[in-house]
């Protein structure tokens, strides 16, 4: 039934419209406002341009976390893209498997963030840790340290965690598309003598190209919302050398009182992850056509 006034769809909209200009709009165009000021939060406020901007290019450490989730993201695809892309493999391959198993390698992702953080702090723990009991139970015990307190090895510590906690996220994805793959070209490239490997790599991969694409896109944009994992591990630590975008802006914010300039940060970050995204849009168009 078509409605008989053209003003009712706005009505059911209105809700929602309202909501998100409350909840997203309104939030950007004030922290757009406040990163032209200078502003503990409390108090006048300072109007002072585009000094946060320039400030914010000159900052070793800002521009330094944006390296630092860089290498988070690329290691995190491997970890968590890959690595689920690989199990959804082997699942299929065996015919989904146990159930259990798919239950175990998704589990991890329901977990609070801040628990599986905490968690992995015991298992990193230099002292008592469950990685340098492995090590020196092998003899390896030479390589032990404290894994999160060592510049060489933070960042790369924290990128397991990420992995380890959704790669079976990923893998439900991968899961889910290679279902939808008709039996007839699998068993096809059989006919035609295909290895299972190579009926993986050059049959199924490519017909979940979509997939794949919108996982990778995933991975990217929430490596820049990462904040919890960092946060409660090391804090940016140690020398800041897992510092990333939004933990620095955090500490900037509530630990310095400098909403201006922590405003000025945040505008910078989201022109960032808005530019990746209308990158990776303008390149599916372009594949497309």
């Amino acid at each position: 039934m078509r409605p008989n006034r053209r003003i009712v769809p706005y009505l059911f909209a209105a809700p929602a419209l309202l909501l998100f200009g409350f909840a997203v709009l309104a939030p950007a165009l004030a922290t757009g406002a406040f990163s032209l000021t200078e502003w503990s939060g409390f108090g006048p406020m300072e109007f002072v341009g585009l000094d946060n901007f320039v400030r914010a290019a000159r900052d070793t450490v800002f521009v330094s976390s944006f390296l630092h989730v860089a290498v988070y993201i690329a290691v995190t695809i491997v970890l968590e893209v890959a690595v689920g892309l690989a199990l959804a493999g082997v699942l299929v391959t065996r015919r989904g498997g146990s159930p259990w198993f798919r239950v175990a390698l998704f589990t991890p992702v329901m977990l609070p963030m801040v628990v599986v953080a905490v968690l992995w702090g015991f298992v990193y723990n230099g002292d008592f840790g469950l990685v340098n009991a492995a090590l020196k139970a092998i003899g390896l015990g030479d390589l032990s340290r404290v894994w999160l307190g060592d510049p060489a090895t933070a960042l790369l510590a924290v990128c397991v965690v990420s992995g380890w906690v959704y790669a079976g996220f990923y893998m439900a994805i991968f899961y889910a598309a290679f279902a939808q793959i008709p039996g007839e070209v699998v068993e096809a490239a059989r006919l035609d003598g295909a290895g299972e490997l190579t009926i993986f790599r050059r049959v199924k991969v490519p017909m979940i190209r979509n997939a794949v694409e919108v996982c990778v896109l995933l991975c990217v944009t929430g490596g820049f919302q990462s904040f919890d994992l960092f946060y409660v591990l090391t804090g940016g630590g140690p020398y800041n050398v897992t510092e990333i975008p939004t933990t620095y802006l955090t500490r900037v914010v509530f630990r310095d009182g400098e909403v201006g300039y922590g405003s000025a940060m945040a505008v910078l970050m989201t022109a960032v992850v808005v530019l990746i995204g209308l990158a990776f849009m303008r390149s599916r168009l372009r594949k497309a056509s």
